[in-house]
């Protein structure tokens, strides 16, 4: 793919007009990567062990999977215009 393209398609998602739903579902989706991001982090420190690094997989599959899963499936399932 190219780069060119890709980036002109997120360009101009990023500036076409979104309605109050698409903005509260947008804002729903990242409230819950940024919660499980603290909670990944807090559950890092209270750790018993000596590591007490950021557990990314937990993170990518606990807040990035499931907020980005329903767009997913809604650009899968949407109709053709």
């Amino acid at each position: 793919m190219n780069l060119d393209s890709l980036k002109g398609s997120i360009l101009n998602f990023l500036n076409s007009e979104k309605t109050k739903n698409q903005k509260i579902y947008f804002t729903i989706s990242l409230g819950w990567i940024l919660f499980i991001g603290y909670l990944t982090w807090f559950n890092g420190l209270r750790n018993p062990s000596i590591d007490k690094s950021f557990r990314w997989d937990e993170w990518v599959w606990f807040g990035i999977v499931p907020a980005l899963s329903p767009y997913l499936f809604y650009f899968i399932w949407r109709k053709k215009d």
